[in-house]
């Protein structure tokens, strides 16, 4: 897998020719901004980034975290996880606050700002389209088009099932969604270009026979008879994993294979309790999922759609905070997955799912979100607005894609033109102020149900320690939970 910031290799042609890299690299060359904040919104940068390079394109990865000034990107990463595994109760907060009043405080902004420059200088010459797949890269860079910093056509690839406002930045020329429900959130977010195209997905998650989950459960040492029901909570292990574990055991409609992410602490718990089949991260996803008969997750994000496109059902139940909760609600309209919302249906939901009508119902709706062709995904859908290019929406474009205009009068390469940028001490404060507040708060970083005190009186006196996880370090990527 590509690394941040590092372009990948051009492919060979359908006759085994190799392609000249000068080839790909005049007028071929798109750009991912991703977040390395869970693992989902780099699970897609990842996809994309093979299908276009499978295209033709050159395509340079970055992760915003990383062009955050003065390492704040770290503190970003570690608040959202923090808050996540000890406060969830406040990020519920957060993220409802957030959500009704339509994106993000001043705080944020102020933060995001600050990456502008960086984004603007890390994108090469000759970049014909940037694609975010997580929203606080949406907002620099659509901010970067509407001002007439960057000329090149801006897409924003949706990650999740639900559209929290914050992925709907202004200046985004497009919007591909994965189904109708997150596409109608979108427009109504404020989204004016949104095209469904369905998900992507690594392609070794597809269905398979019964000989290949016989050969699956015998690799992981898994009972070759007994009913399996797959349990994910992240690559991080959140939310109430041994609770939902253990009742899904007591229940007896499933055997419980638990996947912890690099939660190591939370295995270790588990295994106490007496779940025989408890893994830290799993390499081979793929095949945990051909094992399996059923999914239960928390939070519908990157392993719902490898689920889907795996041909396995998908229950939420007992979902996270935030995010988790309107995932399940959107899949749960979308018809591709159930939420279970009593604990008490438990046990009929897993054996309908199991054995009943509604497994195979289910699937099927999970594998018709996926483009029927690679020309229909949404990797075809962003080579096709490369090509054609789209308008300018702000002032004046610059001379080449990815690169910023010439000097202005009052205005310096690379800085803040002369109006808008404040004093160093303020800014310097302001920066301070944004950081507490995102670092504490959603993965783009949001203060307006809490100010950055109140908010951290909030999670000292809220702490839910049930399944908390060692410190976790920047992720490898590949596969998780």
């Amino acid at each position: 897998m590509p690394h941040a910031g590092r372009t990948l290799p051009a492919p060979a042609l359908a006759d085994g020719v190799p392609r000249p890299r000068g080839e790909a690299a005049a007028g071929r060359r798109i750009a991912i901004v991703s977040a390395s904040v869970g693992a989902g919104h780099d699970g897609a940068a990842a996809e994309l980034a093979r299908r276009l390079t499978a295209d033709g394109f050159t395509v340079d990865r970055h992760d915003l975290l990383d062009l955050l000034p003065a390492g704040l990107g770290h503190a970003v990463q570690e608040g959202y996880h923090r808050m996540l595994v000890r406060a969830p109760w406040a990020y519920q907060r957060i993220y409802a606050g957030t959500e009704r009043a339509g994106g993000g405080g001043p705080a944020a902004r102020a933060l995001l700002r600050t990456a502008e420059d960086r984004v603007l200088r890390a994108l090469a010459p000759g970049t014909g389209a940037v694609v975010s797949t997580y929203p606080g890269a949406s907002r620099v860079l659509g901010d970067l088009r509407r001002s007439g910093r960057l000329a090149a056509p801006v897409l924003t690839y949706l990650t999740d099932f639900s559209v929290h406002p914050l992925w709907v930045a202004d200046g985004v020329d497009v919007h591909l969604a994965a189904h109708a429900v997150p596409a109608a959130q979108a427009r109504a977010a404020g989204a004016r270009d949104v095209r469904v195209r369905g998900p992507v997905t690594d392609p070794r998650f597809r269905p398979c026979d019964a000989a290949e989950r016989d050969r699956a459960r015998a690799r992981f040492g898994l009972p070759p008879r007994s009913p399996l029901a797959l349990l994910v909570a992240g690559s991080w292990g959140v939310g109430p994993v041994r609770k939902v574990a253990r009742e899904v055991r007591d229940c007896g409609a499933a055997v419980p294979v638990v996947v912890c992410g690099r939660n190591e602490a939370l295995a270790e718990r588990l295994r106490a309790d007496g779940i025989e089949h408890v893994y830290g991260w799993v390499d081979d996803m793929p095949g945990l999922m051909h094992a399996a008969d059923v999914l239960v997750q928390n939070a519908g994000g990157l392993t719902s759609l490898e689920a889907f496109a795996s041909g396995l059902p998908v229950a939420g139940y007992r979902c996270i905070p935030g995010h988790g909760l309107t995932n399940a609600a959107a899949l749960d309209e979308a018809g591709a997955a159930v939420w279970i919302r009593d604990p008490g249906d438990l046990k009929t939901v897993l054996r309908d799912l199991i054995e009943g009508p509604l497994g195979p119902r289910l699937r099927e709706t999970g594998l018709a979100l996926f483009a029927g062709t690679p020309d229909e995904g949404p990797a075809a859908e962003i080579g096709r607005v490369h090509r054609a290019g789209l308008p300018q929406p702000g002032r004046q474009p610059s001379p080449q894609p990815g690169r910023q205009p010439s000097p202005q009068p009052g205005r310096l390469p690379g800085r803040w033109p002369a109006a808008r940028r404040p004093p160093a001490p303020r800014l310097a404060a302001t920066v301070a102020v944004a950081c507490a507040a995102w670092a504490c708060a959603v993965g783009t970083g949001i203060a307006t149900t809490y100010d950055g005190l109140g908010l951290a009186h909030a999670i000292g006196h809220g702490l839910d320690l049930d399944d908390v996880a060692p410190h976790h370090g920047h992720r490898p990527e590949g596969h998780h939970s």
